[in-house]
């Protein structure tokens, strides 16, 4: 039933959708996450407007200052806005968790879904290369890939998709693999439907709800990556500000001025939580079953003596 009616547009669409809106109306945790996710993205859209400051201009007389009217967050070990250089690193940051993961989701979904249609020899050759790129611990993928390319922002994007690639493959190629056999794909091959459109139209849009949360899920683990990588020097590079950057360059300071790492240390955290609370909601929407584990069935429950 709710494949047939994710694979129709019209008014079951907008019922699921209702449903799915009223489900993350009542999470707590999905609402504080997108406040938070929101103020942290308008810090990042409105960082001209929001302070005076140029994240690349230095003031060695005004080097490690404290928090003050005038720098809400300090100034680093070069005399630079503290707090300019972490709104402005939330606009990489969010550059880098967006477009890492988009990259995997497009290649790795793409490939799972014929993968999972075609099966055969296509999908053994294939699910094999993905296996062999599933061996190695993703961290040490992605150093190992931009150690080769070299840091920069582009080539992180690079490391992250080649990275999450195999994850959402493996998504798409066991959903496709559960619905291939299903009554409304065999009734779209009988009237001659082309098998792109089966694909896209029926296949893709019912495996959406577990691509939808590993991509959310996914963000948070980029950001949490590209922060990793930038404190180990192989990320963006300078004078771009970088919340991993600045907290590896404010280690050295950490008696002197702690501010310089708490800021941005409290920044990664706040948007990592924020989105993993957002795919958490995600997940129970998308998914009604998880809740009813380890309920009493509600017949049974009247069934028993002294019940309602």
């Amino acid at each position: 039933m709710n494949e047939r009616i994710l694979s129709t547009t019209g008014p079951g669409q907008l019922t699921v959708m209702r449903r799915l809106g009223r489900r993350l109306r009542r999470n707590r945790g999905a609402g504080a996450g997108l406040v938070c996710l929101a103020l942290i993205a308008i810090m990042a859209a409105f960082a001209p407007a929001l302070t005076p400051h140029c994240y690349e201009r230095q003031n060695l007389l005004n080097r490690l200052a404290p928090p003050s009217a005038t720098h809400w967050m300090g100034t680093d070990e070069l005399g630079r806005d503290v707090f300019t250089r972490v709104a402005y690193g939330a606009r990489v940051s969010l550059l880098i968790g967006l477009f890492g993961s988009t990259g995997g989701l497009l290649v790795g979904v793409t490939v799972g879904l014929f993968c999972g249609y075609l099966g055969g020899r296509f999908d053994n050759l294939v699910s094999r290369f993905i296996d062999i790129m599933m061996a190695f611990p993703g961290v040490l993928l992605a150093i190992l890939i931009v150690s080769v390319l070299g840091p920069g922002t582009v080539n992180l994007i690079v490391a992250l998709t080649i990275w999450f690639t195999p994850t959402f493959s493996r998504i798409a190629r066991g959903s496709v693999l559960t619905l291939r056999g299903k009554e409304f794909v065999e009734a779209a091959r009988s009237l001659g439907a082309p098998h792109l459109r089966i694909i896209v139209q029926h296949l893709l849009v019912n495996s959406l709800s577990p691509i939808i949360v590993y991509f959310t899920l996914s963000v948070a683990t980029s950001i949490l990556v590209a922060a990793g990588l930038g404190f180990l020097g192989l990320g963006v590079q300078p004078p771009t500000p970088e919340w991993g950057a600045m907290v590896s360059t404010a280690r050295h300071y950490l008696r002197d001025a702690p501010f310089l790492s708490i800021f941005p240390g409290i920044a990664i955290f706040i948007t990592v939580l924020s989105i993993n609370f957002i795919g958490d909601a995600l997940r129970d929407a998308l998914d009604p079953r998880l809740k009813s584990i380890g309920r009493p069935n509600a017949a049974h429950h009247r069934a028993q003596p002294g019940g309602p």
